[in-house]
Formats: structure tokens, sequence, C-alpha cells
């Protein structure tokens, strides 16, 4: 998708469902898989695809950072192709996944879930910044597959 795209689309109800659905994609098939080749490389001790339910719902947990992904897809199509287009709207998807992602998990999750901050922070970002770059970059491949086929069927 070209950033002009989003931008022409002005926030549409459309555009919003396919970054919606673009975020969620994104979290199995780029983080959970890249976190499946980290943890089989043993690099990470935790294991993708984890099914332990979340709370307060009980939902498991790679469905509830899916439902984030697309929350995070659709802030993203809301604000990345107001200042970046081209080249640099697919490396501030990468980065902006990378960092934001990572330190939102590291200062707001991370102590809701178990109180303080996480120990080895340094570590903590860099594999979060991998997994969550990975993320960004999925994302925005798979709003421009959409935009693709919407603007196909539209032809």
């Amino acid at each position: 998708m070209t950033s002009s795209s989003v931008q022409g689309a002005g926030g549409s109800a459309a555009t919003l469902v396919m970054a919606f659905i673009a975020g969620v994609l994104a979290v199995p098939v780029f983080h959970q898989i890249l976190l499946l080749l980290l943890h089989l490389a043993g690099i990470v001790p935790f294991s993708p695809f984890d099914m332990k339910p979340t709370k307060p719902f009980g939902v498991p947990s790679v469905i509830s950072i899916s439902f984030w992904g697309g929350v995070w897809g659709v802030i993203f199509v809301l604000t990345l192709p107001r200042w970046f287009t081209g080249v640099t709207y697919w490396i501030a998807a990468i980065i902006a996944g990378g960092v934001a992602l990572t330190l939102v998990f590291m200062f707001v999750v991370w102590p809701l879930k178990f109180g303080g901050l996480p120990p080895n922070m340094m570590g903590l970002f860099i594999i979060g910044f991998v997994l969550n770059a990975a993320w960004g970059l999925g994302w925005a491949l798979f709003l421009a597959l959409f935009e693709r086929l919407r603007a196909g069927s539209a032809a």
C-alpha cells in the first residue's frame, strides 16, 4: 500500500478494517513465526503461539496479542501516512513497530501484568524490537496486499 492511498482514504471505514485485519494477521505470520525461530535457535526461552489464558477474559495469549496487533494496525494507519511516504513509510512501519510496541510492553503491559519493571531491560528491548519490527513489516505488507486486492476488485 502506498502511503498516499492510505492518506487519500482519509481513515475510511474500509481502510481502518483492512489495517486492523493486517495487524491481527501480522502477529501469527510475522511476530510469532520469528519468535518460533528465535525459540528453536535457543535465543529466547518462551515459545510462540501461547494458548495460556490471559486476564481478565481468559482468552488465549496469542489471540489477545493478535487483537492488540489489530488495534496497533489502526493506530499506525491513522498516523504513519501523515508523516511518511514511499520508502520512508515502510521504514517507519518497521521502526515504529519495533520501538513503540516494545516500549508499551515494557512500561505499560509488564507492570500491569507482573508489577514493576521487567528484568534485563536491554535484552528484552532488543528481542522485543526485533519481534515487533517484524510485526510492523508484516502489517505494512498485509495492508499493501489488501489495498491491491481492493483496487483490483473495483476495476
